[in-house]
């Protein structure tokens, strides 16, 4: 009889032990996913904002055709990449993808900035200087939201891995995400393009 008490016992406390650890990693995973999506908010303020630069600028800067349709390249791909990554956040080749684009993209504004710089009447232009202020407050928030991200995947990825949660992750599938990482070969992509005219 106290054998049975015991063995119920301790049944029931293994099951409250997966039922808690289970729910963690849950909630964990929902975290990083949950900061994702404010990237996503974040990046495609910044994709909305670029069309409306480009064409302010075109009228300015007549003989840049190129540096324009290095900017909707870089924008388009950016967006693929965004899609890609929306499809699974925390996938690493998708996290690779993500970073790479809005690598070129941004490495694309800085272009866009320095042969801007040329056009004083630009730089005067009342629509450039609050789409550069708008598209400067959107990479802080792009920056602000990357860090929140890797913030949750890492609390995420922390949860899985202790013991006992990673007996609970390996018997529930619950994967390793990658973080958004900036390529340091690339320092042009470590910071966000300076926008300022």
């Amino acid at each position: 009889m106290i054998a049975g008490i015991v063995i119920a016992v301790v049944v029931v406390l293994i099951v409250l032990w997966l039922i808690f650890g289970y729910n963690r990693l849950v909630r964990s995973r929902n975290g990083y996913q949950n900061a994702f999506a404010q990237i996503d908010v974040q990046l495609q303020r910044r994709f909305d904002l670029i069309p409306n630069l480009v064409e302010t600028a075109k009228a300015y800067m007549a003989h840049e055709r190129q540096t324009f349709e290095e900017i909707t390249a870089a924008r388009a791909a950016a967006i693929s990449g965004l899609s890609a990554a929306k499809a699974n956040p925390g996938e690493p080749a998708a996290m690779q993808q993500l970073a790479q684009t809005q690598g070129a993209l941004a490495g694309a504004l800085g272009r866009f900035t320095a042969v801007a710089e040329n056009y004083p009447d630009l730089k005067a232009s009342q629509n450039m200087m609050q789409l550069s202020e708008e598209l400067t407050s959107t990479e802080n928030r792009v920056a602000f939201s990357r860090q929140a991200y890797n913030d949750s995947v890492l609390s995420y990825n922390n949860a899985r891995q202790v013991f006992p949660a990673s007996v609970i992750a390996g018997m529930f599938g619950f994967r390793p995400a990658a973080m958004w990482e900036v390529d340091p070969g690339k320092p042009e992509t470590r910071d966000a393009p300076k926008v300022q005219f």
